[in-house]
């Protein structure tokens, strides 16, 4: 019996491994007017936003866990060599000291990149984060400020992390006055969002999703563009139902939205949130006001996750053009699983029943 076990649990680890995390990545075009393109996959977006702040601001510095060797995902491949080991720097296996010295340099003017490995392990640092950073402003009357600090660290599924490797940290700080936090969702996003939150006159975290590092790819401009924070995206319009979702949560909603259309004959308006906090409540409430119904879906867990601060809006503000309850597709109230990984995250079936269910409602 045991050795059957073993044998099954092997099995359904090749299985569920093969079939986890979103559907293949489809490729966007950007602006034409943003001039020339290059292809890059997610974590090489990452790299040349980050080599242009570096070489637009000579007090910018990047550090972190690896992150003079390229880090553990490659993020900043080349980035010491080109800008010198004073700027581009490894840290000790200490994530407290991490944000507690970035706390420092930013309050100092400088402008400073810190990378947290991996998100899970962001939360020794969450004092720092949460009680200095965030408030350095507010507890100085406006005289001082954390404003040049930007906080990198890679969130979500990844086919096989497990519950230290895959966990969807956003709702904790999106519950933090005085921080931003942003998901991009593509190459192209992530380069112009990445550029905005290093220029933005506020701390912000923004989460990479890791799943995406190196299977999304796409054609990305190769000069400086920014792409505003707090800014929805209406990435396809829709008149019966509005799908809302960030990170690589967004291409499983695009997988959806297409069975929906296939199967049902359903309208989706589909949007990127990209910001979490502050997250842009009149694009949300303006198509739900047209469409009547709504789906949100990220992989973190249900109870407290960011959905339900997005569902508790809709409901103050939009109740009357409701003609569904408010449908969230979420990870479960539980530690992120290892082998169990497909059943834990919301998939495209997922997210297609619960279009189904507000559609037929």
């Amino acid at each position: 019996m045991f050795a059957l076990s073993r044998v099954y649990t092997r099995a359904l680890s090749r299985t569920t491994t093969r079939f986890a995390g979103p559907p293949p990545f489809l490729a966007e075009t950007a602006d034409p007017e943003l001039g020339p393109t290059k292809e890059m996959n997610l974590f090489t977006a990452i790299n040349d936003a980050m080599d242009i702040s570096l070489a637009s601001d000579p007090t910018a510095v990047l550090f972190g866990e690896d992150v003079g060797f390229g880090g553990v995902f490659r993020c900043s491949m080349d980035l010491q060599a080109k800008h010198g080991t004073n700027r581009v720097f490894n840290t000790p296996l200490a994530e407290q000291g991490i944000l507690g010295f970035a706390v420092g340099l930013a309050t100092n003017g400088i402008n400073t990149i810190a990378e947290i490995q991996f998100a899970d392990y962001i939360f020794p640092a969450f004092d720092q984060i949460v009680n200095e950073a965030a408030k350095y402003r507010y507890r100085s009357g406006n005289q001082f400020d954390c404003a040049k600090l930007t906080i990198r660290a890679p969130y979500g599924c990844v086919g096989h992390g497990g519950h230290y490797h895959s966990q969807s940290p956003e709702a904790y700080f999106a519950h933090t006055p005085g921080l931003k936090v942003v998901i991009p969702r593509s190459p192209i996003q992530a380069k112009g969002l990445l550029l905005a939150c290093v220029n933005d006159p506020n701390p912000t975290i923004f989460f990479e999703p890791k799943y995406m590092y190196r299977s999304a790819s796409e054609e990305v401009p190769i000069d400086f563009y920014e792409i505003p924070l707090g800014s929805a995206e209406v990435v396809r319009e829709g008149s019966d139902i509005t799908v809302v979702g960030y990170g690589s949560q967004f291409h499983v909603l695009r997988a959806a939205c297409d069975m929906a259309k296939e199967q049902l004959g359903v309208d989706c308006e589909l949007i990127d949130l990209r910001t979490i906090l502050p997250w842009d409540e009149e694009t949300i409430i303006e198509s739900v006001k047209k469409t009547g119904r709504l789906v949100i879906a990220h992989e973190a867990p249900l109870t407290g996750g960011f959905a339900a601060e997005m569902a508790a809006t809709i409901q103050e503000k939009a109740f009357l053009y409701l003609e569904a309850p408010v449908q969230r597709v979420c990870g479960y109230d539980m530690p992120f699983p290892m082998i169990y990984e497909p059943f834990y995250t919301p998939d495209k079936f997922k997210c297609f029943e619960a279009i189904k269910t507000a559609v037929n409602y």
